[in-house]
């Protein structure tokens, strides 16, 4: 098992970043979404590892394998984490690739320490450039909705995580996208995560206004979304990275939930391979 140190807690415990290293090649970095952990990438990293890539996927703090800290779950820390893991590694043209909250960590870690190891970026699902709806900001989701939530994980977040997994692969009444396996995968990997890094990490990725790291991208770009994301919805988030990012390329999957790593998984997989070999 791999860590890389990202700085001390605030006691001055270490704090360890889990990571998978698999493949040889260019590298790939997956950046995983809330609440899951770097699991949640299993069909991406094995096709793009067999591509012929090198391919590192990491917990972040809180969740997974990685150190449980209190505090540290702004977007300013988690892009440091980014940082001290390309910095230990080396990783230089590198392809970063966020999921939901993972689009975040690529945003704010440009926008803090440039693009000098950075190849090209990939979007997908991702809660950039602005979540919440506010007066400068129009096009995103009311506070009401992230009350809801942060509420819900208070009453009881176990009911909570289950519930929301529904949303987020798209499962309802006559519709079944992923089979109940994989629900109970998903509750129980959020179920592990550390109860005060998922609350603060949707603070986070609620209320952080990335729309100044976003403009500041200037190396190709990859945005995908599902026009289906009940989660993260695409006019709120993939349309309009897309459209702030110059030349970036916006793919959309019709009928996708959040969830696409799974629902769309080989589709996925495709477009990744497809934009890293440019």
């Amino acid at each position: 098992m791999a860590y890389i140190k990202a700085g001390n807690d605030t006691a001055g415990n270490p704090v360890n970043i889990f990571y998978e290293d698999w493949g040889q090649g260019a590298p790939v970095v997956l950046i995983h979404g809330w609440p899951l952990d770097h699991t949640m990438w299993e069909h991406q990293a094995i096709g793009l590892a067999k591509a012929g890539l090198r391919v590192i996927a990491y917990d972040r703090r809180g969740f997974g394998r990685s150190s449980r800290p209190w505090t540290g779950y702004d977007y300013d820390t988690l892009a440091a984490d980014l940082n001290a893991l390309l910095e230990e590694l080396d990783l230089n043209q590198v392809t970063l690739v966020g999921f939901s909250m993972g689009g975040g960590e690529i945003a704010r870690y440009i926008g803090t320490y440039g693009d000098a190891r950075v190849a090209r970026v990939a979007f997908v699902s991702a809660v950039t450039p602005f979540m919440l709806k506010t007066d400068n900001n129009p096009e995103g989701v009311p506070q009401k909705v992230f009350d809801e939530m942060a509420d819900g994980m208070k009453k009881d977040r176990f009911d909570f995580l289950q519930t929301f997994a529904k949303s987020f692969y798209g499962v309802g009444m006559i519709s079944h996208p992923v089979s109940q396996a994989v629900l109970d995968w998903n509750f129980t990997v959020a179920s592990l995560a550390a109860p005060n890094a998922t609350r603060d990490c949707a603070v986070a990725f609620s209320s952080t206004d990335f729309r100044a790291d976003v403009q500041g991208i200037k190396v190709p770009t990859l945005v995908i979304h599902g026009d289906a994301d009940a989660t993260v919805p695409f006019e709120a988030s993939g349309e309009r990275t897309a459209k702030m990012i110059p030349g970036a390329e916006l793919k959309v999957y019709k009928g996708a939930p959040h969830g696409l790593f799974f629902t769309d998984k080989d589709q996925l997989t495709t477009d990744l391979l497809s934009f890293v070999g440019r």
